[in-house]
């Protein structure tokens, strides 16, 4: 058997508003759970109750992604920032104006 190989290059990653993404998840998980709160009697009777614990299981995994999500997006602008800092300095000696004699 032949070992697969890519054709082609992965593309890059996309980026995109990833904090208000997990935060909106977040909140609809919680959202779920409250909806269907009410209906707590009716879920155990009819063996439904684990939808109940996977919309508050995802409500609380969710808290977990928003801490990891802003701690990984200041870590990228701290990051960006340091290296348009480092390229801005080293390109501070040359001029773009045409020399006057």
């Amino acid at each position: 058997m032949a070992k697969w190989t890519p054709k082609h290059e992965a593309p890059a990653p996309l980026e995109g508003p990833v904090v208000a993404t997990v935060t909106g998840g977040t909140i609809l998980w919680f959202v779920l759970f409250l909806a269907q709160l009410p209906f707590y009697g009716w879920f155990d009777d009819h063996g439904y109750l684990w939808w109940l614990w996977t919309c508050l299981a995802g409500a609380g995994l969710g808290l977990i992604g928003i801490w990891y999500v802003r701690k990984w997006d200041a870590a990228v602008k701290r990051d960006t920032e340091k290296t348009s800092a480092t390229a801005g300095s080293t390109t501070t000696g040359s001029t773009t104006e045409p020399a006057t004699e």
